[in-house]
């Protein structure tokens, strides 16, 4: 059932507040006395941006400070102090902003002395290497030029992202996973932002809207000790900034492509070893990609009104492979990817108090499953799907800038449609099988349904106040999701049927196109199963943030902010009654110039998470109101399992759930309704409930201290040392567990089932389920890194320019996932040790060369340490993998728990480095007035075979391997992409 979007109520009530951090951007200049580095006061300070005709002045005060807040982040900025009767002028310009950020320039004045003496201007692209003399923030950006020169696979912004420090290629545990991680932490917590607004898809994490870098005009990620505007996650944010149009007309046209295996490296073929597109998912043989797009950008009204839009496509073939000897079947079958993006956004200059700026961006994508299989398969086209991921946002941002007060105003409206499994039609499925029961086809529906869908609402009202020395600011952001998924089996049926011979052999004449249809009525029908609730189910949430901020100068060089922050999100209430209401969150940062060139910086924050929906969804979706489930609840308050208030109302609900009968004749299967009696004698072999204490909102204390450095040539040396102490981490707790066994390494004994069963708490009953499951917070994590950095801009009289990232880092925890439960009866002090992201070095460096001015060399390297492995029983040796009888071995689709090897901790192993180096090189030629680039990248060019160290799926990766260390067992199911080769051809006006 589809609810209305919600009513209004909060979202007025929210505009009479004003609130949250700094304006868009914010410009902070000090004028020193070049000979003496003295602050200079009272002196008039120009800032211009031609690209929007904006023209401002203001005067230093006694620190020698002038500061410019609420500013555009379209165009580059020039700031000029003019020449008076004691200094000579001087000017920086090329100064391009990002959102929510402060950037700090020092403007060193000659003084007028007998000898004249030269002015100094600086131009050129915006300073990646610049001093941070605001904050304590532990942050890193990449510009528009560093992200055109990156060999960035299929203008994905995601591949770019691991080249900043303490961001990692992340492993997931299903293949849309977000694909990086921060701190080593799961990538769902990542907090993706545009503009400041938010862009997650709000059922599990990640990216809403997958922005192009066509419309990025930079992206920072902000690591730790970041200010109280930002939260919602106890691990980190990206956040792009977008481009805006200006008085000039600009833009691009742009075709790419990358032909695949043909001219592809050999490593994945010969070792049987898949790559995987754009969203994660296995491919392999016929594999290419075609892409091109269009972005311009300019005025509509000259310094007024401007416009930028960006429309970018992408098509992926890719082949499977159909065998089915039994009717006589063996072809090729081709399927396509397709990913649509549009974005377009038109900035107004009300007054040169007043601005607008209003950005819609759309994204429609279908990842084809189109039958077959990688090396062959049974699923017939009828029977094949599309993965479709559909989003939409609108926003809106009003800033208004009264002197040294700037108030903030900002909406949003997100949607986003998961169909992950989008048959091609609404029929049954009928798995076929042959005289000798072999699985002969898989034909007319997926058989599941998996359709979410989420619609976002948004506000922001901010306000920032300069007074004296302070920078107080304040802010209300509530952020309000409407979810609804329908889930579970097949409402109309699926079917396994045994035909004989002749039976088979009549079907041979309809080859590929197979469907339900065709299977004849007389079939002997094996099984029938129908889903029994056939309906959409969610719930709203909303997460209510507010904070106050000061940042102050209490002496010359100092900088302090202090800030406080408080989140509340509806969901923590889970099955109860009460909501988590103390997530109070305290940030304090200091910054303080050694001199000129080089400061010192620290602060501690406290960072909140907010619950994902999944856990709250996974609880309705695998839940029961049958009178067997609820008198296994009863009984487990019984034996203090669940608290003794527990209501059961609450904590129940009538999930999904199948019925299956036999006998029944085929294409004549009882409906859901006519089956609805069966439910209560269903026996599951695990249900969830929603938590009756309800979920405490995780929270990290993170710790920072950093060194920085301006060197000459406009180079950037710093260090930072972080930790991070996560608490209240989700995880499974299983009510109905086993009694704890471990086997003894010497003389392994496995458990039966039915030992283990013995010991659990309650017994299985009709309507009831062998394990009683719930989400608790409790987990916990400690993540220590020291992150070394070198940062050089380009000069336009020097070839090089360069970005150098080494960290060392440490990640343990005792919980990896929302679905992470411990392999023995609960114990997660077992579980505690490295995290399935933890490295121990990266090393990341990008090189750009430029020899002449139209050509271009980009050489980018990324070294690690080799990721983690889980030791697992071997099932050749033990006869299973399952040695404590609890019923669950390696094959869970998204966390792959499982018992330990014997003797073995969780992750006690490491796979191979990863030593990755990728090339790019570009000629741009001036042609009929615009400029041609050619380019061409290629992707690991040394074909180096690596299996660890690359984002994938962790069931389907090398971290899983049986048997004990000093076996020497490395079983390869898969590696980082060989060789590839891609080829661009872009005109820029």
């Amino acid at each position: 059932m589809r609810r209305p979007l919600p009513s209004l109520t909060v979202l007025a009530l929210s505009l009479l507040l004003v609130g949250a951090a700094s304006a868009q951007a914010s410009l902070d200049i000090a004028l020193l006395n070049r000979s003496t580095r003295a602050p200079l006061a009272g002196l008039t300070v120009r800032l211009t941006n031609e690209s929007i005709g904006l023209r401002l002045e203001a005067r230093s005060d006694a620190q020698g400070r002038a500061r410019f807040d609420g500013l555009s982040t379209a165009g580059a900025y020039v700031v000029e102090a003019p020449a008076t009767a004691g200094f000579y002028a001087n000017r920086t310009s090329g100064l391009e902003l990002r959102q929510g950020a402060t950037r700090s320039v020092n403007l060193l004045l000659n003084p007028v002395t007998a000898v004249e003496l030269p002015e100094v201007d600086v131009t050129g692209e915006a300073s990646i290497a610049s001093l941070n003399r605001s904050n304590a923030e532990v942050s890193s950006t990449l510009t528009p030029r560093e992200i055109q020169a990156l060999p960035i696979e299929g203008r994905d912004l995601t591949r770019a992202l691991y080249r900043l420090p303490n961001v990692t290629q992340a492993t997931g545990f299903y293949p849309e996973a977000p694909n990086v991680s921060v701190n080593g932490a799961n990538g769902l917590f990542v907090n993706y932002l545009i503009d400041g607004l938010d862009n997650n898809e709000q059922f599990l994490g990640g990216q809403r809207f997958a922005i192009p870098i066509g419309f990025v005009q930079n992206v920072t990620v902000l690591t730790n000790t970041f200010s109280a505007e930002y939260g919602r996650t106890g691990n980190g944010v990206f956040n792009v900034t977008t481009k805006s149009g200006g008085n000039e007309v600009t833009g691009e046209a742009f075709y790419l492509t990358r032909p695949g295996p043909r001219i592809d490296g050999e490593i994945g073929r010969d070792r049987d070893l898949t790559q995987r597109d754009l969203l994660g998912n296995p491919v392999k043989d016929g594999f290419q990609r075609q892409q091109f797009g269009f972005a311009a950008g300019g005025p509509v009204r000259r310094d007024r009104t401007f416009y930028f839009v960006n429309v970018e496509q992408t098509f992926d073939l890719k082949d499977n492979r159909l065998t089915a000897p039994g009717i006589g079947i063996d072809e090729t079958v081709r399927g396509q990817n397709r990913f649509t993006y549009a974005s377009a956004k038109l900035d107004q200059v009300w007054s040169p108090r007043l601005r607008s700026s209003l950005r819609g961006n759309l994204g429609l994508v279908r990842n084809d499953r189109q039958g077959g299989g990688l090396e062959g398969g049974v699923q017939f086209p009828s029977a094949g799907n599309a993965q479709v991921r559909n989003s939409a946002n609108a926003a809106l941002t009003n800033t208004y800038a009264a002197g040294r007060a700037v108030f903030e105003s900002n909406f949003l409206y997100g949607f986003f449609r998961w169909d992950y499994g989008r048959g091609r039609a609404d029929r049954s499925q009928a798995v076929v099988l042959g005289p000798d029961d072999a699985t002969v086809a898989v034909v007319g529906n997926p058989g599941y349904v998996f359709d979410e869908s989420a619609h976002t609402l948004q506000t922001q009202q901010k306000v920032t106040v300069g007074v004296g020395r302070h920078t107080l600011r304040a802010g209300l952001d509530v952020l309000s999701t409407d979810h609804e998924l329908f889930g579970g089996g097949n409402p109309n049926g699926n079917y396994t049927v045994r035909l004989t011979q002749a039976q088979l052999d009549a079907l041979r004449t309809r080859g590929r196109d197979l469907n339900v249809d065709d299977i004849p009525a007389n079939a002997t029908v094996l099984n029938y199963n129908v889903e029994l609730a056939p309906k959409a189910f969610g719930v709203r949430q909303t997460n209510y943030a507010a904070y106050v901020e000061d940042a102050f100068t209490p002496l010359a060089g100092l900088n302090v902010t202090l800030g406080l922050r408080y989140d509340v999100d509806n969901l923590s209430k889970g099955g109860g009654t009460k909501y988590d209401l103390n997530n109070v969150a305290p940030r304090v940062a200091f910054n303080l110039a050694l001199d000129a060139r080089s400061v010192v910086r620290g602060g501690y924050g406290l960072f909140y998470d907010k619950v994902l929906y999944a856990i709250y969804s996974d609880a309705l979706q695998q839940n029961s109101t049958s009178a067997g489930y609820r008198s296994q609840l009863q009984a487990l308050v019984g034996r203090g399992l669940l608290p003794a208030d527990t209501d059961l109302d609450r904590v129940t609900f009538d999930g999904n759930a199948s019925a299956s009968l036999a006998g029944v004749a085929f294409g004549q299967g009882p409906t859901a309704d006519q089956l609805q009696g069966q439910r209560e004698n269903l026996t599951f072999n695990e249900l969830r409930l929603l938590n009756p204490d309800g979920y405490a909102n995780p929270y990290a204390h993170q710790f920072s201290v950093g060194y920085q450095r301006e060197l000459p040539r406009r180079t950037l040396f710093y260090v930072d040392l972080v930790r991070a102490e996560g608490r209240n981490l989700f995880r499974l707790r299983n009510l109905n567990a086993p009694s704890s066994y471990t086997p003894n390494p010497g003389n392994v004994v496995v458990r039966t089932q039915a030992q283990a069963d013995a010991t659990r708490p309650v017994a299985v009953v009709p309507g009831g389920a062998k394990n009683i499951v719930m989400t608790e917070t409790g987990g916990r994590s400690r993540y220590t890194a020291a992150s070394v950095n070198l940062v050089r801009d380009r000069q336009p009289d020097e070839p090089f320019f360069y970005r150098l990232a080494y960290t060392l880092s440490r990640l343990n925890n005792d919980t990896e996932d929302i679905n992470f439960r411990a392999q023995n009866a609960n114990d997660f002090r077992a579980e505690y040790g490295p995290s399935i992201n933890d490295r121990t070095h990266v090393l990341s460096g990008v090189v750009y060369y430029t020899p002449a001015r139209v050509l271009t060399f980009s050489f980018a390297t990324l070294l690690q340490s080799g990721q983690p492995i889980n030791r697992i029983p071997d099932g050749a040796l033990y006869g299973t993998t399952d040695l404590n009888g609890d019923g669950r071995s390696f094959g869970d689709a998204y966390v792959g728990n499982s018992d330990r090897q014997p003797g073995e901790d969780r992750n006690s192993d490491r796979l191979p480095w990863s030593t990755n180096f990728d090339v790019g090189a570009s000629v741009d030629l001036p042609v009929a007035g615009q400029r041609l680039e050619l380019r061409a990248d290629v992707f690991n060019i040394f074909n180096t075979e690596n299996l660890s160290g690359y984002a994938n799926n962790a069931t389907q990766s090398n971290q899983i391997q049986a048997g004990p260390a000093s076996s020497g067992v490395l079983v390869r199911r898969n590696a980082g992409p060989p060789r590839q080769f891609q080829f661009g051809l872009r005109v820029a006006f």
